[in-house]
């Protein structure tokens, strides 16, 4: 991406300025010090949060497409990629870890209305949020895994994420299931290839393409759990279900 190429060779300087010493500032104050400086140097960018890492001398710049970036308590260095941390376990990703904790918060924020949903079968033991593509092949092989990830308790709530965008077939074809009086059986046959009758009304598939952007999702099946982490690609039903700690 962009901002990963561009700051790439800036590793070296950022090691550098760690090792220049702690910055004087009151709390909070750097924090906003950074994201105005970053919005002004990096056109287009739109920062969510900062926030102090683990890392002593560096801070989280977090946007709303969901990349990264550390800086020093200047601004004035920058580094991409994952932060890494060697643990009693092995090498644990502290950032993919920051970035679950934003897109939990950023999905409990965007709410549950306009899903399309195939419920747990009795007593619902986990729910999935699954960003999907109809015409997309492992998103069809995924859905057809649905009624056994129902059976193990697991609920499944669609967001549309027609990867070609707004304005295009696939995305016109997840605006006609949802509008249609029976989403689930829409859906159903959709994802089976059969067609579906055009229907047009006010809906949430723009939102929801939108979300699945801000939240880091790039690709179909995306598949995220509800402590924010994510699932990319597809997973067998035991698989997934093993992964959730019901099996």
């Amino acid at each position: 991406m962009l901002i990963k190429n561009l700051f790439k060779p800036l590793l070296p300087l950022v090691l550098a300025a760690l090792a220049a010493g702690a910055h004087t500032a009151h709390a909070g104050e750097v924090e906003d010090a950074i994201a105005d400086k970053l919005t002004a140097a990096i056109p287009g960018l739109k920062i969510s949060d900062v926030r102090k890492s683990e890392a002593e001398g560096l801070y989280e710049v977090y946007s709303n497409n969901g990349d990264t970036i550390f800086t020093t308590a200047d601004g004035q260095y920058l580094l991409t990629g994952d932060l890494l941390k060697v643990t009693a376990n092995g090498i644990a990703n502290i950032s993919e870890q920051g970035r679950a904790s934003q897109r939990a918060q950023t999905m409990d924020e965007f709410g549950d209305e306009g899903l399309i949903s195939f419920p747990a079968k009795g007593t619902e033991k986990a729910s999935i949020a699954v960003f999907t593509d109809i015409d997309c092949p492992y998103c069809r092989k995924l859905h057809d895994e649905v009624p056994r990830l129902n059976e193990l308790g697991i609920t499944v709530n669609y967001y549309g994420f027609p990867r070609s965008g707004p304005n295009t077939p696939s995305f016109r074809k997840y605006i006609s299931v949802w509008c249609s009086d029976d989403p689930q059986a829409a859906m159903n046959a959709a994802k089976q290839g059969r067609s579906v009758d055009d229907q047009s009304c006010e809906n949430p598939v723009r939102e929801q393409f939108e979300l699945g952007s801000r939240v880091g999702v790039t690709g179909t099946p995306a598949i995220v759990l509800e402590d924010g982490n994510m699932v990319r690609g597809y997973v067998p039903s035991e698989k997934l279900a093993e992964g959730l700690g019901l099996l």
